[in-house]
């Protein structure tokens, strides 16, 4: 069991910044089953304390849960849920990684999951259509992420084509719009939040496509956040000064040889005559050596 739990450990160290996110999602979704099962074996409810990770419609509840912003986007109950949105994070997440960077997959992650968040609460504040569900809804799953890193890769190289089992090859501007419209056609359903938090994080996807053109990135101040946090409790590195030569290697080299020629003709004077036939300038540089 310690070799399993080791090279588990082993490969998240050593693996990017991908692999890192699917490892978050999955090990989150194990400890919540795992205590979903103990709850219920002890007739408590079985997914109240899902609350305390998924994001609160009402803003109010969000005051007091502000963390939930961040966690909704890890968390996961039903094990299809979060098949199918690793799936997607580990194919257009490797898409996307042939075009930018790992600190811009992790910050894109994180800034398309706030997006789709922000997106949902807004939505379910402002239209009637949501008023009597708008107090006691959550929303989770990484989705709105997912979308964020879809719809970048999407719009950032138009003329990529993927393969589709039984279709063949598309491009994959038209898969990510198709989704976009399935989305909107379904902002009514039972999952109303969910398709909104999508478009959300597909509008930001977007956004950070159109700007990193012009030399913009948007995720440059999250994944300054993001390592501030990470280094948080971490020993700072001692400072270690080192100062560079004026001279050649050559002069330094003849300098050095002058210094030992001196210092064994002092050495020399000091045998024959003794300390108090030495100058002044003799004895410092002799103190000097023998500080060396």
């Amino acid at each position: 069991m310690d070799g399993i739990f080791t090279n588990l450990k082993r490969t998240f160290q050593s693996g990017n910044i991908l692999v890192k996110l699917i490892y978050i999602n999955i090990g989150l979704f194990v400890v919540i089953r795992l205590a979903s099962v103990l709850f219920m074996l002890f007739n408590i409810g079985n997914t109240s304390f899902l609350q305390y990770l998924q994001m609160p419609s009402s803003p109010e509840l969000l005051l007091y849960r502000p963390w939930t912003i961040i966690t909704y986007m890890f968390t996961h109950f039903d094990f299809l849920h979060i098949l199918f949105n690793m799936l997607w994070l580990y194919w257009f997440g490797g898409l996307f990684l042939n075009f930018f960077s790992e600190r811009q997959l992790g910050g894109l992650y994180v800034l398309g999951g706030i997006a789709g968040a922000i997106f949902f609460m807004i939505a379910y504040n402002i239209f009637p259509y949501f008023q009597t569900v708008a107090a006691t809804s959550y929303l989770m799953g990484a989705s709105a992420s997912v979308m964020a890193i879809v719809f970048a890769v999407s719009f950032y190289r138009k003329d990529l084509e993927i393969n589709l089992l039984l279709i063949g090859r598309v491009r994959l501007i038209y898969l990510a719009i198709f989704t976009l419209v399935i989305d909107f056609m379904a902002i009514t359903s039972d999952n109303a939040g969910g398709h909104i938090a999508h478009i959300g994080g597909a509008l930001f996807g977007i956004w950070f496509a159109s700007r990193i053109r012009v030399g913009k990135d948007l995720t440059a101040p999250m994944n300054r956040v993001i390592d501030w946090v990470v280094n948080l409790g971490k020993p700072k590195p001692r400072m270690h000064v080192t100062y560079k030569r004026s001279e050649t290697d050559y002069e330094y080299n003849a300098r050095k040889h002058q210094e030992s020629v001196d210092i064994d003709a002092i050495l020399d004077k000091l045998k024959r005559s003794g300390y108090e036939s030495l100058s002044a300038d003799e004895k410092k540089k002799l103190f000097d050596a023998s500080k060396k």
